[in-house]
């Protein structure tokens, strides 16, 4: 018999394929879980001001999704930074502040929360490493990918080896952004332009992060995908900071997006 209060997380058809037989992962909705309310799902986030027991049961539902104990699923302080922890087996349930972990042992879940920033998971299936990543704009434009990438190469992954996805995130049609905004990214580099397109607001523009992420990803030299997936419409799938904002709304959910080395 199926267990009703499991989630049904998102699945990345990539790493499905190329390292289903190594890890388990999945993208998780806000369905599923006990929080009413503005945060009515799965909210999984310790820094939203949702009632602690039930986000305590939302994450343990997760962890039991991955048929493992609360204990084990691993999550950060994030703080939109490059910063990457490696996680395991002496593992106590710290939350350092950065914004990514990669493992070499079987049984703990890594999981990013996000509410429009990117949550990448990533598997290296012939070295058995993961990593999951929390990339808004600063994270991707700073270098959490490549962090991350260069982390799980300390592990013993090769980047040729290296499968990613990018999982529900804002995109470019629902992202304005300001022109000092433009310009930190064009201080960085020129072509950056190209994530920009006209907002019809004057110096305003319309900023394509997934599309920053996936090519910093590809650029990196590891394979990945987008599964395309806006959080800021999709009110019954997802939380968005954006849109609470715009509703002016006293506080927003997390999901959680989680990948664990099979045993």
């Amino acid at each position: 018999m199926t267990d009703q209060t499991l989630p049904s997380p998102i699945e990345s058809p990539l790493l499905a394929a190329r390292a289903g037989r190594v890890a388990q992962h999945g993208f998780f909705t806000r369905a599923g879980g006990v929080s009413e309310g503005i945060y009515r799902g799965l909210n999984v986030g310790l820094g939203s001001q949702d009632e602690r027991d039930n986000v305590m049961e939302n994450r343990a539902r997760v962890a039991r999704w991955f048929s493992v104990g609360p204990e084990r699923l691993a999550t950060v302080h994030q703080v939109h930074s490059p910063d990457v922890v490696v996680v395991d087996e002496r593992y106590d349930g710290a939350r350092p502040r950065a914004d990514a972990m990669v493992s070499a042992t079987p049984g703990i879940v890594l999981g990013v929360l996000a509410a429009d920033c990117g949550p990448i998971l990533f598997c290296d299936p012939q070295a058995r490493i993961v990593g999951a990543a929390h990339a808004g704009w600063k994270g991707a434009l700073y270098g959490v990918l490549e962090s991350t990438i260069a982390a799980m190469e300390g592990l013993g992954a090769r980047r040729e080896d290296i499968v990613a996805c990018l999982g529900p995130s804002i995109s470019r049609r629902n992202y304005e952004v300001g022109p000092e905004f433009v310009e930190r990214f064009l201080g960085v580099d020129a072509a950056y332009d190209r994530y920009f397109t006209p907002s019809g607001k004057p110096g305003h523009a319309m900023f394509d992060l997934p599309g920053l992420t996936t090519h910093r990803l590809t650029d990196a030299g590891v394979t990945a995908e987008n599964l395309d997936l806006c959080t800021y419409p999709d009110e019954e799938r997802f939380f968005s900071y954006r849109r609470t904002t715009h509703r002016q709304e006293p506080d927003y959910g997390r999901q959680i997006s989680a990948i664990m080395i099979r045993g």
